[in-house]
C-alpha cells in the first residue's frame, strides 16, 4: 500500500487560515486517484466524490493543524511532521480507503477534508448550514488508534467574565473587583466539584478552566475580567452553563466564540457494527471511547441525524506536541478497517 497521500498531505504545512496548498495538493491526489469529482468549495474545504448513487456516506477529516511546524520525515515506520496525528493521519486514510474501493452501484461515497477545524470550525460550519449532503452514515476523523472507535465528545463554552467596583480606598474594607473576581472562580470550582462529585468518568463531568485573568482601575471605578472555558457533558448546554455563571455572581457574562454542545453517539448501529466488524478481521480488539476534546462530530452529527462515528489512525496523546508521529503500520491498518466497512455497509 501506498502512503504517498498521507506523506505529501504532510509536507504540506497548514496551520488554521493557511490550507491553501494542502487543500490543492488533496484535490489534485483525490483526482489523480480517480475520483469522480475534486475540488475545493466555497468555505475553502477539499471534496472529493466517488460514485454517483443516490445513497451517500461522508467521510470528514480536518486539513488544518495547529501551529508548528516539525521538519517531515520517515525513519523505519513512523512519520514524523506536523498533522500526521491530527489530523492529516485520518484524512488521507479516508481518502486512500475510498480510492482502494472504487465506485460501488448505488452509492456516492463524499470525502471532505475540512478547513479550520482547530480555531473555530469554520468548514464544518459551512458543510452543516449548506444542507448539501444528507449521507446515510458519517464518519468523522479524529486519531483515537486504529483499533477504536470514538462515540462522544465534550461540548465546549467559553465566557468573559467582568466584574466592576467603585473605587473605594484601600482601607475601607470593601471587596475589591480583583478578590470578587478570585471570589468567583472558587464559586465556579465549587459548583464544579458538586456536580461532579457522583460521576467517576471525565466525559459526564463540568471540566472548567481559568484561561485568563486582567484588573485594573481608574479614579472612579476598578475592574477584574476572567476568561473562563468549560468542558461540557451531555446534559449540559451551553446556554444552560452561562446561566448558571450568572447565578453565581452579579458579574457582566460575555459568550465568547462559538459554543458547542455536547455530542454522544449510538452504539447499536449497522456502522458502529461494520466498524467492529472489521477490527477484528483485521486482527484487533475493538474498543470505544468518549473524549474530553471537541470534534466536527460536534457539529455535524447533530444536523445529518446519522448514524455517526470518530476514527483514524494515531495516538492522540500526540496531539499538538513536538513529538507529534504517526506509525506507518498503523495507518495501513486503519485504511485496511476502512475499506471493510465501506463495502459492508454498501452491501447490506
Amino acid at each position: 500500500m501506498s502512503h504517498t497521500t498521507l506523506i505529501e498531505l504532510v509536507k504540506r504545512y497548514s496551520p488554521s487560515g493557511q490550507e491553501g496548498e494542502a487543500v490543492d495538493y488533496l484535490v489534485q491526489r483525490m483526482a489523480a486517484l480517480g475520483y469522480a469529482r475534486a475540488y475545493a468549495d466555497e468555505a475553502g474545504n477539499a471534496i472529493g466524490v466517488m460514485g454517483e448513487g443516490p445513497r451517500q456516506i461522508v467521510l470528514l477529516g480536518h486539513i488544518d493543524t495547529v501551529p508548528g511546524e516539525i521538519p517531515v520525515r520517515v525513519e523505519e515506520d513512523i512519520l514524523h511532521g506536523r498533522g500526521s496525528v491530527d489530523a492529516k493521519g485520518p484524512l488521507a486514510a479516508f481518502v486512500d480507503a475510498v480510492a482502494a474501493l472504487g465506485p460501488v452501484e448505488g452509492w456516492q461515497f463524499v470525502v471532505i477534508g475540512a478547513v479550520d477545524e482547530e480555531r473555530h470550525s469554520t468548514g464544518a460550519r459551512y458543510i452543516a448550514a449548506s444542507g448539501a449532503y444528507r449521507p446515510e452514515y458519517a464518519i468523522i476523523g479524529e486519531p483515537n488508534r486504529w483499533e477504536r472507535i470514538a462515540l462522544g465528545y465534550k461540548g465546549s463554552a467559553w465566557a468573559e467574565a467582568t466584574i466592576t467596583r467603585p473605587q473605594a480606598h484601600t482601607a475601607s474594607g470593601q471587596q475589591t473587583a480583583a478578590e470578587a473576581a478570585v471570589e468567583l472562580w472558587t464559586a465556579i470550582r465549587a459548583l464544579a466539584d458538586r456536580y461532579n462529585a457522583d460521576k467517576p468518568r471525565a466525559f459526564d463531568q463540568l471540566l472548567p478552566t481559568l484561561r485568563g485573568i486582567a484588573s485594573g482601575e481608574d479614579g472612579f471605578s476598578q475592574w477584574a475580567r476572567l476568561r473562563i472555558g468549560c468542558r461540557l457533558p451531555v446534559e449540559v448546554t451551553p446556554d444552560e452553563w452561562y446561566a448558571r455563571l450568572r447565578q453565581l455572581s452579579t458579574a457582566d457574562i460575555s459568550p465568547l466564540g462559538h459554543p458547542i454542545p455536547a455530542w454522544r453517539g449510538e452504539r447499536n448501529t449497522p456502522l458502529v457494527r461494520a466498524f467492529t466488524g472489521a477490527i477484528r478481521a483485521v486482527g484487533g480488539k475493538p474498543g470505544f471511547v468518549r473524549k474530553t476534546g471537541t470534534a466536527d462530530a460536534n457539529i455535524l452529527a447533530p444536523v445529518w441525524g446519522c448514524p455517526a462515528v470518530v476514527y483514524g489512525p494515531g495516538d492522540s496523546a500526540l496531539d499538538h506536541t513536538p513529538q507529534e508521529h504517526l506509525s506507518l503500520t498503523e495507518y495501513r491498518r486503519a485504511v485496511t478497517v476502512l475499506v471493510y466497512v465501506l463495502r459492508r455497509l454498501t452491501r447490506d
